[in-house]
């Protein structure tokens, strides 16, 4: 028997290579006989950087600015001129406390900051997972900080943020990276939503990154004037495709001045970290993330592992902290049992604050319940 450990992180708790690695102690502490693989993943959000790492992709650190221009030091993953970038990292909420949010003024330029780093790099294959974004500037930073002019009627550059592209007469893309004409972009996004509307960027996420409703009609007009100026100046129609709205709007100019391509993020993610490599010879496929709910069906790490494992015909379990999937829910997505630390712990701030040492028991119960021969 051989195991194949292929989880994502649990949020706020431990990282996707800490549960792979508290599954695989459990494991072998009760099946010291098993072989145990440990393939740490993600689904395009936080943690793809760190999937990639563990991959053998090299870390190439970067300094860049964060969402409101604070300094940070990021990363993206480099190998045979491929390089992963994570926009969580670098302009995500998670690095904004919760009264510093600035649904307005907040700027995805750290990520075309660090995607400009890795085309200096000589990658010339970009993979972007632009989940968990704390911006909702239609992209306009990711293009500015690659080499675009955004211009007032008075030739002045624009601010920063969303709210600000209300202003916007002219943008010029002269000035954009060479090697962009060469590179091939591809965006790790799940979302299918537009730019604009009350589906688009500002109406569905606005709120999360604490935009008012009188800030979702502001940045959504600002949105649609953005629009407006990137489809003259780059020509084609971007802002109604599927994705154009993810992750404040960085879709649409993906697509638009880049000429990105949007995948699935958990089966990109899946493509980078070689998956399918692991498969032969695996008897069990072990996933999972923090909470097992209907999120997880909606391409989330867990219901991607469990598909592209089904397929293999290997059987496939959770791990997560807890679990608010039906039986039947779990069967459809092709997940044969869900183990999750409030089986073994009713308190959930101990689930939370333990997660590490009672994941690492739980293992030892799915080792007993399906690799009992290997003891």
């Amino acid at each position: 028997m051989r195991v194949l450990v292929a989880p994502d992180k649990f949020k706020g708790s431990l990282t996707a290579r800490e549960v792979a690695a508290r599954v695989a102690a459990g494991i072998g502490a009760e099946a010291p006989g098993v072989e145990v693989a440990q393939v740490p993943v993600a689904d395009g959000g936080d943690g793809t950087l760190d999937a990639a790492v563990a991959a053998g992709f090299t870390r190439v650190e970067v300094a860049a600015h964060g969402p409101t221009g604070e300094p940070v030091t990021t990363a993206f993953a480099a190998r045979d001129g491929v390089a992963v970038v994570e926009m969580a990292d670098v302009s995500g909420l998670a690095l904004l406390m919760p009264d510093r949010l600035d649904a307005l003024g907040a700027s995805s330029y750290g990520t075309g900051e660090v995607i400009r780093a890795a085309l200096d790099h000589g990658c010339r294959e970009i993979v972007l997972g632009i989940g968990g974004s704390a911006s909702t500037d239609g992209g306009a930073g990711v293009v500015a900080a690659l080499g675009a002019r955004l211009l007032s009627s008075d030739g002045r550059s624009l601010a920063p943020g969303g709210a600000a592209l209300a202003d916007l007469a002219r943008l010029d893309l002269s000035g954009l990276h060479p090697a962009l004409a060469e590179a091939r972009v591809v965006v790790a996004s799940d979302v299918d939503n537009p730019l604009l509307g009350p589906n688009g960027a500002a109406a569905v996420y606005g709120p999360q990154k604490g935009a008012s409703p009188s800030d979702v009609e502001v940045l959504d007009k600002a949105l649609g004037r953005w629009a407006d100026v990137v489809e003259a100046a780059a020509g084609g129609a971007a802002r109604d495709r599927p994705g154009a709205g993810a992750a404040g709007g960085v879709g649409f100019a993906a697509m638009a001045v880049l000429g990105a391509e949007l995948q699935s993020g958990i089966g990109l993610v899946l493509d980078l970290v070689g998956f399918a490599d692991h498969l032969p010879g695996t008897g069990l496929v072990v996933t999972g993330e923090g909470s097992l709910d209907t999120q997880t069906l909606s391409g989330k790490t867990p219901a991607g592992v469990a598909a592209a494992a089904r397929e293999a015909g290997i059987p496939v379990v959770t791990v997560s902290g807890r679990v608010a999937l039906t039986a039947d829910q779990l069967a459809g997505a092709g997940i044969r049992r869900a183990y999750a630390l409030t089986d073994i712990e009713s308190d959930p701030d101990r689930c939370f604050s333990e997660a590490g040492p009672l994941l690492q028991e739980l293992a030892r119960t799915l080792a007993r319940d399906w690799l009992k021969e290997e003891r």
